[in-house]
């Protein structure tokens, strides 16, 4: 067991979690870039169904602020995220994509419309993953068959909003649905082989430490295939903002206690599980805290510089289903 540990430490090459990037260089031998897509959704927090405020930290772009106007067509919005990402690309050649429809609920619409998108993005030659973020109680029957349909054609990942497992933070942040919820979801995706990335945010008003690594230790008990560790961002705009400029919030993380919180999380995760994020990107315009989180860069080399000191990995064995 512990040849095989180090075999895997050194596979992760210069980061000592399961990266993302690491993952898909060892499925496609080359980087995959992700382009954001706009599929002109709304939310039930948004539409009145649940709630017409929407998810407390919530920006008006339904975190798809990177995302191209759903008025141009899938094809045309993937050429423009191409365009994006193509000072990255180098001069590449046979670059490859994943398609990753961000903004608000992604599952939220009549089947009909889901499948006309998702097919138009899934069969674009240079696109080789569909992802899909979405809120767990917007997966009915009727969109599990399409997802399923999907995934036979290529892989499809599913990504969900938890952001916590705590009812009173779920109830602060207005996230709209018990964790049963989230619990069937992810059962049911696991059952059709569909991977399940979850969003968790760190930093809630409401948490502690302690409450981040429940969160933490019950993902690491279920069938998921990956995580988003997201720094709280409090954005212009929100109700989380106008709580944080009237003084109501008055405290966020520190760059040191995030590092601290992050290096945690990553020692509760089972290996297999990748890890799709560390932190995150708020948008420069909007961010009114923590603004030390838009050096980006200086973020991620801060906390692998302290897990190197630390000398700490991604922890636990895998012992789900």
């Amino acid at each position: 067991m512990k040849d095989n540990q180090t075999q895997t430490r050194t596979l992760w090459d210069d980061k000592r979690y399961h990266s993302l990037n690491y993952a898909l260089k060892q499925t496609y031998g080359q980087k995959i870039y992700k382009l954001s897509l706009n599929g002109g959704m709304t939310c039930p927090n948004r539409d009145g169904t649940i709630d017409n405020r929407g998810c407390i930290f919530c920006s008006a772009g339904g975190s798809g602020d990177y995302a191209s106007s759903s008025h141009r067509s899938i094809k045309e919005q993937i050429e423009d995220a191409k365009a994006l990402v193509a000072s990255k690309l180098a001069g590449k050649k046979d670059c490859r994509y994943i398609a990753y429809f961000q903004a608000y609920t992604n599952t939220y619409a009549p089947v009909s419309y889901l499948e006309t998108i998702f097919t138009e993005a899934i069969l674009h030659p240079e696109v080789v993953i569909l992802s899909i973020a979405t809120r767990p109680d917007c997966l009915g029957d009727d969109v599990l068959e399409l997802l399923k349909r999907l995934n036979s054609i290529k892989p499809v990942w599913i990504e969900l909003g938890l952001q916590t497992i705590h009812q009173p933070s779920a109830q602060f942040i207005r996230r709209g649905y018990p964790l049963s919820v989230f619990e069937e979801a992810v059962r049911k995706l696991h059952a059709l082989g569909i991977p399940v990335i979850v969003h968790s945010i760190l930093g809630l008003p409401t948490e502690t430490k302690e409450d981040m690594l429940n969160t933490m230790d019950f993902l690491a008990g279920l069938p998921i295939q990956g995580i988003k560790l997201q720094l709280l961002h409090i954005l212009k705009g929100t109700d989380l903002g106008s709580l944080y400029e009237n003084k109501m919030i008055k405290k966020t993380l520190s760059l040191e206690e995030y590092i601290d919180i992050v290096i945690s999380c990553l020692e509760r995760l089972p290996k297999h599980i990748v890890v799709h994020r560390i932190t995150g990107d708020g948008p420069k315009n909007l961010l009114l805290a923590p603004l030390w989180s838009t050096n980006k860069k200086h973020v991620l080399n801060s906390i692998h510089k302290e897990m190197k000191e630390r000398d700490t990995w991604q922890g636990k064995e895998y012992a789900g289903p």
